[in-house]
């Protein structure tokens, strides 16, 4: 609900959960206090996403295709943009972290010859977002399994090695 409407009032964030926002209330003292728990189990999960794909130590394509499944999930499980809590440092020193660990896993993946390296520097690292964010909003039918090899394929063959 907050994807689609992030100035969803508490009210209608209970109903559609099925609770009266009482219930609410009584867990969270505002809606900022619920949007911040929201954003942080988002944040959790991003981090634990990225801990799972084991992108210092498993094979360059492995990671890829486990980082991308990963994250996939957790679009369709957290679907809220975290750009909203990027004012709380925090917040953003967690999600600048997680930003370097993939880039630094991406530069990896070049050096390692699975990606291009004729590309301009960072485009690996603007694409796949947009490719996963694409995979997880427009192909809810596919599996995440399914939707990271749909965005895996289409990165290759627009970045991958020839």
């Amino acid at each position: 609900m907050l994807a689609a409407d992030p100035g969803a009032s508490i009210a209608s964030i209970a109903a559609e959960a099925g609770v009266d926002r009482r219930t609410v209330y009584r867990r969270f003292a505002s809606r900022e206090e619920l949007l911040a728990a929201v954003y942080a189990s988002r944040l959790e999960a991003v981090e634990q996403a990225i801990e799972d794909a084991r992108l210092r130590e498993a094979p360059v394509a492995v990671a890829l295709h486990r980082y991308v499944e990963n994250i996939i999930a957790v679009n369709r499980t957290w679907p809220v943009d975290l750009a909203r809590m990027l004012a709380d440092d925090e917040v953003r020193a967690r999600r600048d972290a997680s930003v370097r660990e993939v880039d630094s896993f991406l530069r990896r993946a070049t050096d390692e010859g699975l990606l291009r390296s004729d590309a301009p520097a960072g485009w690996a690292g603007v694409l796949l977002p947009q490719l996963m964010h694409l995979a997880s909003r427009q192909m809810p039918d596919l599996s995440a399994a399914r939707a990271a090899d749909l965005v895996v394929d289409t990165l290759l063959r627009g970045l991958g090695r020839s």
